[in-house]
């Protein structure tokens, strides 16, 4: 069976969307997919409407909505002076959140910073204080991420469909 153009095009679709709901679900690599989509479409034309310099730029955005995500985190921790059973409770929140859904992804980074800064400190205050930044921090990064996903996906048409 040979692939033909219209089904590359429709995986490519599909991994770019794919990748979209990935830079606001933790469980899909959102980015990677967005990537991998955009690259699949230039293929199909053999770079003939965007060419690799193109995918670079892409590529480029792609490692600064990465850097972007885990530094928003980290700072909105750091900020209030969160310690590491913190910022690992936070991360720990995330993992068995999106296993609960919409619900478990608001309040799993939350609940698992505040977890960590009392099992580190044992204050209670200081530990709400770290869990709003650290949620923060968290929300901040996945906006920039999806802005940053979008934005590679804004330059791909633009090389695509502009001459």
């Amino acid at each position: 069976m040979e692939i033909t153009p219209a089904l590359l095009w429709l995986l490519a679709v599909a991994l770019v969307l794919g990748g979209l709901a990935g830079a606001v679900l933790p469980a899909l690599p959102g980015v990677p997919l967005v990537f991998g989509g955009l690259w699949l479409a230039a293929w199909i034309d053999d770079y003939a409407k965007v060419s690799v310099f193109t995918l670079v730029v892409v590529g480029v955005l792609g490692a600064l909505a990465f850097a972007t995500d885990f530094a928003a985190t980290a700072l909105g921790a750091k900020r209030v002076g969160a310690s590491g059973k913190a910022i690992a409770g936070a991360a720990l929140g995330t993992f068995f959140g999106m296993f609960l859904g919409l619900p478990g992804l608001i309040l799993g980074p939350f609940v698992g910073a505040v977890i960590g800064e009392v099992m580190a400190l044992g204050s209670l205050e200081q530990a709400m204080r770290v869990g709003v930044a650290t949620w923060l921090g968290l929300l901040f990064g996945t906006l920039a991420k999806l802005a940053i996903s979008l934005t590679m996906v804004g330059v791909f048409v633009a090389a695509y469909f502009i001459p």
